[in-house]
């Protein structure tokens, strides 16, 4: 199918793809950490109801590993709010990390609330 014809279609029925400028995505399980570098993500929002679909060759550790996100984690953030989280926040909506890590706070850790509120 035409990609702009499937755009047309998306948009009657609406449903919103944009892509997301990501860096790093790190997706982790009980086990292990799987990490992709330079993925590509898409956001799809329909019916209020957001989607990201990351496509990329992941790296998988352990849980536990070194690396910066162990080192973020580790910081001592008494709020309750990853570290993490507050970055992704931070970079999507282009505000400092203590703007995200108070609108996260305010949506109970919440990203797609949180970004949403702050765009």
């Amino acid at each position: 199918m035409n990609p702009r014809k499937m755009q047309q279609m998306m948009e009657q029925m609406g449903i919103d793809m944009s892509d997301i400028d990501a860096e790093e995505v790190i997706i982790r399980t009980p086990d292990e950490e799987l990490v992709f570098t330079d993925a590509e993500v898409q956001l799809m929002e329909a019916q209020g109801q957001k989607t990201y679909q990351v496509v990329g060759d992941p790296e998988s550790r352990e849980r536990g590993e070194g690396g910066a996100a162990d080192e973020s984690d580790a910081s001592g953030d008494d709020t309750g709010v990853d570290a993490d989280d507050v970055e992704i926040v931070a970079m999507r909506t282009g505000v400092d990390e203590d703007t995200a890590r108070d609108a996260l706070e305010a949506n109970d850790g919440d990203l797609a609330d949180a970004v949403d509120e702050l765009e």
